[in-house]
């Protein structure tokens, strides 16, 4: 076990304090195991790594006899007389690609920012597309750069979100227009298809919009 002092989880409950029925944390690495005083610690991902050990409660002690050290996890946590109590464990697949999936797409919902910007990152990275449709809600987010960290992970993943960020063409707010323009402009001559699939759907208005975004790709109706 390290010999500095576990990380602090940071703003991880509400703000009007902790949250009764717990949280999702996830891990993609299990670094210490403690049988004896029923403790693990886990590297945090979206906290440049640092670890925070937690105590295991009576009902996941079964599961902490299952769980190996470079195993990834996902474990529900609850908030007990100021300490962090394991309630069950969730052993993740050991596909890093899918483990890392599972993860970003339970994060998304994080209350912390952070947690929500880094799991974008690592979805966009894997180019995951059942990520498209939150991550086109989230170019909406509260914080500023989740919503660019959304807008680069659209465009990473490609063809694939096109006909999701369409309808944004349309949008009363101006910067949610801009962004769903610039997705697909640079997403390139992949959108070209999934365009003249939505044109063919859309109404006066949008078919407009969607006219003038081939027209700045180089692309003309024939």
């Amino acid at each position: 076990m390290a010999n500095e002092a576990p990380a602090k989880l940071i703003s991880i409950g509400p703000k009007s304090g902790t949250k009764k029925d717990g949280f999702n944390l996830v891990t993609e690495k299990v670094s210490m195991i403690n049988l004896e005083t029923n403790q693990i610690e886990v590297e945090l991902l979206a906290y440049d790594g640092k670890t925070v050990l937690l105590d295991v409660g009576e009902e996941a002690v079964e599961d902490l006899h299952k769980i190996k050290i470079g195993d990834g996890a996902t474990l529900r946590v609850v908030e007990e007389d100021g300490k962090r109590i394991v309630k069950s464990f969730r052993i993740r697949s050991k596909d890093p690609n899918v483990a890392a999936a599972d993860a970003a797409l339970l994060d998304l919902t994080d209350s912390h920012w952070l947690n929500r910007k880094h799991a974008i990152e690592v979805l966009g990275e894997l180019r995951v597309e059942a990520a498209v449709k939150p991550l086109v809600e989230m170019l909406s987010d509260e914080v500023g750069d989740v919503r660019q960290r959304a807008y680069e992970a659209l465009i990473k993943i490609g063809a694939p979100c096109v006909l999701d960020v369409v309808p944004l063409l349309t949008e009363e707010e101006d910067d949610l227009r801009q962004s769903a323009t610039e997705i697909l402009r640079k997403i390139g001559k992949p959108a070209v298809e999934p365009l003249a699939q939505a044109l063919g759907e859309a109404d006066e208005k949008l078919q407009k919009r969607i006219m003038k975004v081939l027209d700045r790709m180089g692309y003309k109706r024939k």
